[in-house]
């Protein structure tokens, strides 16, 4: 099988074509030629207007609801709504309605994962059932293929759970995973601690608990050594606490979702429950500090932190609505609303290695593992075009510029013939 895609502009800073316009030729989903004008008369033919290809994308935060909330999301169909977000590699969360704590969890969400554009990483939880009392069976889940430990948005209060996890995981290079929040400090806030929660009469958050608990982190991972991530801080003196440990050598990564890099506490002024997200939006101050701490490499990854959730969980009061907002379909056009599309192409193609996922480059002889896409079309973001099964996104209604096509991975290519 041959898939020729014509006069696409590469975008890799790493790739000696980056930003020019060539022709690829793919052979049984392997780069087989780029070059100029590729003329090849039994290839299927892609070619779109304004057409950028690059290495496909990669998400480090990703909620379904399988198993046991199959009407949230489906692997599948998650794994569906992924690929057609760009994304060719997800890390899927081990969450508290699908805790994943076993080998034999981890092996059923990869059986399920498979045969998709999209390949499905799984996390094991860090504690049995996710409880935070004791140590899971790391060792096992990562031999089936767990590619990090974390229990999801889970405030890790049992500082000497996190050490043994630490010191054990140096036995396998194991990644361990700890949320920046201290439920002490935050007791039952629901937004950002700050002015406008004030205003709004709302309890809030404070930015103390996600600090407090990184500088935490930070000391147990200089006690026992090994491989610490931490997942979507959110305020820029988080960003400045990981600058510092990874100056003098702490094997520390982090992550921002791009919610926080979009939108600021502000956004929560109508009540509208598709805002109330974990972590809370914060100031525009923070913001900034995020948004630079992607560009200077501080933060590692950009996460959509997708978490679909059924409607009647957000269709109610502000304080009861559910955390969380879907967002794998828009990720790029809300990146491409702060930095450039090199830049959210950078943000959303780094970080696999920390996760020890393989990254293929757009070169003749590597596999083929490209999203291919147009930066400037744009598009309203509607539920009804959201793939997705659940529908609350953060992004309803808005105008979005960058339009994903498709992708062409792991044996499949999900852009259809004109």
């Amino acid at each position: 099988m041959k898939i020729l895609i014509k006069s696409a502009t590469i975008i890799d800073a790493s790739n000696p074509f980056h930003r020019q316009t060539k022709d690829i030729l793919l052979q049984d989903f392997q780069i087989v030629q780029i070059d100029d004008n590729i003329v090849s008369s039994d290839a299927q033919v892609i070619d779109i207007k304004d057409l950028h290809v690059s290495q496909g994308w990669f998400d480090s935060s990703v909620s379904f609801g399988e198993p046991g909330f199959e009407e949230r999301e489906t692997i599948k169909n998650g794994l569906k709504t992924a690929a057609a977000g760009g994304f060719t590699s997800v890390v899927l969360n081990s969450n508290p309605v699908s805790i994943l704590s076993s080998a034999s969890q981890i092996d059923f969400v990869k059986t399920k994962g498979l045969n998709q554009a999209c390949a499905l990483k799984p996390l094991g939880s860090l504690s049995s059932a996710g409880q935070g009392s004791q140590l899971a069976e790391l060792y096992d889940m990562h031999v089936h293929g767990a590619v990090g430990f974390y229990d999801y948005q889970t405030d890790m209060s049992n500082a000497e759970l996190l050490k043994l996890a630490l010191q054990y995981a140096c036995n396998f290079d194991g990644l361990v995973m700890s949320f920046p929040f201290d439920s002490k400090l935050s007791k039952v806030g629901v937004m950002n601690e700050g002015v406008v929660s004030t205003s709004l009469g709302l309890p809030g958050m404070s930015s103390t608990s996600e600090i407090s608990r990184i500088q935490r982190d930070l000391e147990l991972l200089k006690y026992t050594g090994g491989r610490l991530h931490i997942p979507t801080i959110s305020c820029q003196e988080s960003v400045e606490l990981i600058k510092q440990a990874k100056a003098v050598g702490l094997n520390v990564s982090c992550s921002v979702a791009i919610d926080n890099l979009v939108f600021t506490d502000e956004s929560l002024l109508d009540f509208d429950t598709n805002f109330k997200l974990n972590p809370p939006l914060r100031t525009t101050a923070d913001q900034m500090a995020l948004l630079e701490g992607v560009k200077d490499g501080t933060i590692d990854l950009v996460t959509s932190n997708h978490n679909p959730l059924n409607i009647e969980l957000k269709q109610v009061t502000f304080d009861q609505a559910y955390f969380g907002s879907v967002g794998l379909e828009t990720a790029f056009g809300a990146l491409q609303s702060v930095m450039s599309t090199a830049e959210a192409v950078d943000a959303l193609t780094r970080g696999k290695s920390i996760f020890k996922i393989e990254s293929h480059p757009i070169e003749v002889g590597a596999k083929a593992d490209l999203c291919l896409f147009s930066p400037n079309s744009t598009y309203q973001v509607k539920s009804e075009n959201l793939i997705s099964k659940s529908k609350n996104s953060c992004f309803l209604g808005q105008t979005l510029k960058g339009k994903v096509h498709g992708v062409i991975a792991n044996g499949i290519n999900t852009i259809a013939p004109k």
